[in-house]
């Protein structure tokens, strides 16, 4: 789950992390108000939408004039922004921060994630910030600084200490940062955070170091222990999909192929895209329905496939352990009917109970597809939608 960068910067200030002030407004008509009471020496007028590369596009403006500013808020509201983030489509703005600005002597990158390959929380650094860390790291990987910290000690001074000095900091600026990094880690652990980042930490003319932009992901695994992060959820900046799957339980990431899958199982379902792709079509949605799913949910999930109307073809792989492939023909059969079902299925069913499941399938008066393998199906569902 994503939040805004209001919300990020209120929960790292929760946890002592210095960020700038500003102002919200969720409605156009809340702008006035809010800057009828709202001074400062400079003011920046930002897009919340939850995708980068914002000022690219016209999504972040800067002015010393208060009326100025307001103007801005209101051209900025209501706005379509396209960047390199949204894709074509672009992402409408609902929501506008103005904060006050600040005379910046100098960027740095700083965020703290989750590695898979080590099994560690990692912070990560740069001198090079305000900039995508991803040409950073393609470009000039010699200046990103990695501090891994072990579970079993967690967080330690040495580890704000090595940041600090790495990125040139001394005297009361070392302290500065060591607290940042302190702080960015408790809300990293407490908030079950997969990903915190602060690009641009800035240091002021006036040596103080302030977290200027912040982004914030939380492990959807998690948010049954934070009802106060989830309150933060914004479902106008989600695919509605996904915001619909996520309800039911269900692992779905909407993708911009033509081919649906339903698979029950992480490693299966990407197998499932790898052999569609390798047919030459490309998959239209990542969906795992667990190896836990009842008839019901099933049936959610097939509806919302069906609801994407880019799907010209779906393409069933299950393979039933704790699942059994009876229950799962049964869901098929009962979405399928109350859909109308126009598009060609093709459904491969292994496993547990499997040969009661192709009778259901075989006996429900639908036009489905069997399929003997992975292969098998693969080919025939390409060879439908062609």
């Amino acid at each position: 789950m994503n939040i805004h960068e209001y919300q990020a910067k209120q929960v790292l200030k929760n946890y002592g992390v210095p960020t700038s002030h500003g102002i919200v407004a969720l409605k156009a008509e809340e702008i006035d108000g809010l800057m009828r009471d709202f001074k400062a020496d400079l003011y920046v007028v930002k897009a919340q939408i939850h995708a980068g590369g914002r000022g690219k596009a016209g999504g972040v403006k800067v002015t010393k004039d208060k009326e100025e500013a307001r103007k801005m808020a209101h051209e900025m509201y209501g706005m379509k922004l396209v960047t390199h983030q949204t894709g074509p489509l672009g992402q409408i703005v609902r929501r506008v921060y103005i904060e006050s600005g600040c005379d910046i002597a100098k960027e740095y990158y700083f965020s703290i994630v989750l590695d898979r390959a080590s099994g560690r929380i990692v912070f990560m650094a740069s001198t090079e910030g305000g900039v995508d860390i991803e040409h950073v790291a393609s470009e000039t990987p010699d200046k990103i600084i990695k501090v891994s910290i072990d579970p079993a000690t967690g967080y330690q001074a040495f580890h704000g200490r090595s940041i600090a000095y790495r990125l040139g900091f001394s005297g009361e600026q070392a302290k500065q940062m060591m607290h940042i990094a302190s702080s960015t880690y408790k809300a990293f652990v407490a908030t079950d955070a997969s990903q915190i980042e602060i690009n641009p930490l800035v240091v002021t003319k006036e040596g103080n170091l302030l977290a200027l932009d912040a982004k914030i992901n939380f492990d959807d695994n998690g948010l049954f222990r934070h009802p106060e992060i989830v309150a933060l959820r914004d479902e106008d900046e989600e695919d509605p999909l996904e915001s619909r799957a996520s309800k039911a339980d269900l692992s779905y990431v909407r993708m911009d192929g033509s081919i649906g899958c339903m698979v029950n199982g992480a490693g299966l379902a990407m197998a499932t895209m790898d052999i569609i792709k390798l047919n030459g079509q490309s998959p239209a949605n990542f969906l795992d329905v667990g190896g836990g799913a009842d008839r019901e949910r099933v049936t959610e999930a097939f509806k919302i496939i069906i609801s994407d109307t880019a799907v010209k073809g779906i393409l069933v792989n299950i393979f039933g352990g704790i699942m059994r492939c009876d229950i799962i023909a049964e869901g098929i059969v009962a979405a399928a009917k109350e859909v109308s079902l126009k598009v060609p299925l093709v459904v491969r069913l292994a496993g547990t109970n499997f040969e009661l499941g192709k009778k259901i399938l075989a006996n429900s008066g639908l036009e489905i597809i069997p399929a003997d393998d992975l292969g098998d199906a693969a080919k025939k569902i390409v060879e439908a939608v062609r």
